[in-house]
């Protein structure tokens, strides 16, 4: 409980002193001083003895907890002179130690501005440029680089003002032969930040640093030179303009002979870079963090227009909380964090529902309120949708694995997308409320619609997209039934349905019954159909039959009253002889025209089967291939059922891709058994 004045104690050996909030820093100040006979308080400061060392101000005072220890120690602006002339100093011992305790200091953001208003990051600047010229240690030296990227991260001054001497020594530190693994780690640090600062600094980055170079640092043992060069071409790929970004996808995805290792170094990269959502995956949801459960009810209060809750009693608040909360899909209404106490993914799923609720809303509410709005056992749940979907990510994305030393399976994709996970999710939980409603499923079938969505991302991914936008399109044109289609087609190719020798049988086959199906279409002619006459005014009032003649040679054909069922050919007045030049066809009309004379036969069959039947039984009469989609389906029928009957002796019996190879004949025939001589 804090005090109403007091924020904290300062302790020194046998002294404490009450800091009070309400008297201005500097009284405090010099109450400390006069307690310990220090004259001129104002050169000194107060700053937090652990943690981060951060100098007390007017402006942060207000943040010090009840309990925090402070020490006494040199104001920023009496410190200045000190470290200035050692930073300066031709002693090496001096110099390192200064540019040591400049390195230290520079993370408070008070002395930033009082060192960097006397222009002391130029002199650091200078040190560099000039490090041909001086001979200098690599302690000095990484001790030089820290203290300037400390001071550079506070957002004092902008990284465009550098030169680009300094620009281009850093960049060499990146390119030599690794000497110094802490000078290559800082130096990374800092060509990371000035990429992200200006497309202008990018460029000249981009010139001094080529791919091909910084992929190569992948490849070293050590893990902060790894992260580093990572960090970079992350900022590289991400700052770089569309032309600029294709021609580093075109490097990644060159077929030179560095492919492969290239390939082995992506794949590393993406390893390590996913691997930092690996502490979210395995931390559990804190019940007791007020900042997780204020993003639980921050997904509630997102997804339903709730009456004001200052009014409710205690009972009716928690009731109308366990009743929304059960709406978005916890399975635990009164206490939804229990949902996400099972690791992985543990915290990482609430991370990517928050990301896709803040990120795209209207998406969000739009799921929410279809599925709410839906009877219990149709809705698709989002919270344990999500939750799920996550862990499948994981498992995809290999979260939590160690890179293999010889994988080179990378995604593309993981190149031109800043937040990864977190934007497959976002469209992967749109994709999942799909296929829930294209697969018509209820609660009993959650686990196989994950299944299919899972199918759905792992054949997406392994097409290799290269944008967000690509996976997207081909992950939705995937649907539930393009998933059956490719199941039934590998579990053909199981079966050894599609293996090349029967394959090879099939096509042996095929003439065989094409020429059954031939037969039966013309059979089928011969029995004839009753077709609809259409009049000038377009109406199909009266009817007519027509057949094929048994020899094949004449169509029979006449008017018939509507009762008339299958009437024999002597009934049938006119008849055409069979010397056809073209069968023309559009939707279920089709007419016979004649190369004799100017004449046609105009059909309208009365259904889709019959349409099929004459089209066939005409091209058959033409010389034609048939080709009506009723054939296919009848041939298809008819090989399946034929190759099953003829592999019934086969049945586990694997059947090779292709035949075996046939020994060469022996040289003589000797080891044949004579049984005549054993008989004797």
């Amino acid at each position: 409980m804090y005090l109403p004045n007091v924020c904290m104690v300062i302790s020194y050996t046998c002294n404490n002193f009450v800091f009070i909030q309400k008297k201005p820093l500097s009284a405090v100040i010099k109450e400390v001083c006069d307690g310990w006979n220090l004259p001129g308080p104002e050169n000194y400061a107060l700053q937090y003895a652990d943690g981060v060392q951060t100098y007390i101000t007017e402006s942060n005072r207000l943040d010090i907890k009840n309990g925090c220890i402070l020490r006494l120690t040199k104001a920023p602006v009496s410190l200045q002179p000190d470290l200035f002339r050692g930073i300066q100093s031709s002693d090496s011992g001096v110099r390192c130690e200064s540019l040591k305790e400049l390195a230290s200091v520079s993370t408070d953001v008070t002395f930033a501005q009082e060192f960097i208003s006397r222009d002391g990051h130029l002199l650091l600047v200078k040190i560099v440029e000039e490090s041909n010229e001086l001979v200098l240690s690599n302690v000095i030296m990484t001790h030089t680089l820290v203290g300037f990227m400390e001071l550079m991260d506070h957002g004092i001054v902008s990284w465009e003002n550098l030169s680009s001497v300094f620009i281009k020594k850093i960049a060499s530190f990146v390119n030599a032969k690794p000497t110094d693994a802490s000078i290559q780690q800082v130096s990374l640090d800092i060509l990371e930040s000035m990429v992200l600062s200006s497309h202008s600094l990018f460029l000249q980055v981009k010139q001094e640093i080529t791919m091909e170079r910084l992929i190569a640092h992948l490849q070293v043992t050590n893990q902060q030179i790894q992260t580093k060069a990572m960090a970079l071409l992350m900022a590289l790929l991400q700052t770089a303009g569309e032309a600029d970004r294709q021609v580093m996808m075109n490097i990644i995805h060159s077929s030179g002979s560095v492919q492969d290792e290239m390939a082995h170094y992506l794949y590393v990269l993406q390893s390590v870079t996913l691997n930092h959502l690996e502490p979210r995956m395995r931390t559990p949801l804190d019940c007791c963090s007020q900042e997780q459960r204020d993003i639980l009810h921050g997904l509630r209060q997102a997804a339903f227009e709730t009456e004001s809750e200052g009014g409710l009693t205690n009972e009716r608040r928690r009731s109308l909380c366990a009743k929304e909360f059960k709406k978005l899909g916890f399975s635990n209404n009164s206490n939804p964090g229990q949902d996400l106490v099972r690791t992985p993914p543990g915290l990482l799923a609430l991370d990517t529902m928050f990301y896709f609720a803040t990120r795209y809303p209207d998406a969000y509410n739009r799921f929410v309120l279809e599925n709410s709005s839906r009877e219990d056992k149709h809705g698709c749940p989002f919270a344990r949708s999500s939750i799920q979907l996550t862990l499948i990510l994981c498992e995809i994305l290999r979260i939590g694995e160690p890179p293999s030393e010889t994988g080179s399976d990378y995604h593309p994709i993981f190149f031109s997308q800043d937040r990864l996970l977190e934007e497959l999710f976002c469209v992967c939980i749109q994709l999942l409320n799909k296929t829930w409603k294209e697969m018509r499923a209820t609660q009993e079938d959650f686990d196989k619609v994950m299944q299919v969505v899972r199918e759905q991302i792992t054949r997406t991914l392994s097409s290799k997209p290269t944008s967000l936008e690509l996976f997207k399109n081909k992950v939705n044109a995937l649907n539930y039934s393009e998933i059956l289609k490719l199941r039934q087609t590998e579990r053909l190719h199981q079966e050894e349905t599609l293996a090349s020798p029967v394959l090879e049988l099939k096509e042996r086959l095929k003439p065989e019954l094409l020429e059954l199906i031939r037969q039966q279409r013309l059979n089928r002619l011969c029995q004839g159909t009753m077709f609809r006459k259409i009049s000038s005014r377009r109406r199909q009032d009266k009817l007519w039959y027509c057949r094929l003649s048994p020899n094949h040679k004449m169509l029979h054909y006449g008017d018939v009253e509507e009762d008339t069922d299958n009437p024999p050919i002597e009934t049938l007045q006119e008849k055409s002889e069979l010397q056809l030049d073209e069968c023309e066809v559009l939707d279920l009309a089709f007419s016979i025209t004649y190369d004799v004379e100017e004449y046609s036969l105009n059909f309208i069959a009365p259904s889709r089967t019959d349409f099929c039947l004459w089209t066939d039984g005409l091209s058959v009469l033409l010389g034609r291939d048939m080709s009506s989609e009723s054939m296919r389906s009848e041939l298809e029928i008819l090989l399946s059922m034929e190759i099953k009957l003829r592999l019934l002796d086969l049945e586990n019996v694997p059947i090779p891709e292709s035949a075996p190879v046939v020994p060469k004949p022996p040289s003589n025939y000797n080891f044949c058994y004579d049984f005549s001589q054993a008989e004797q």
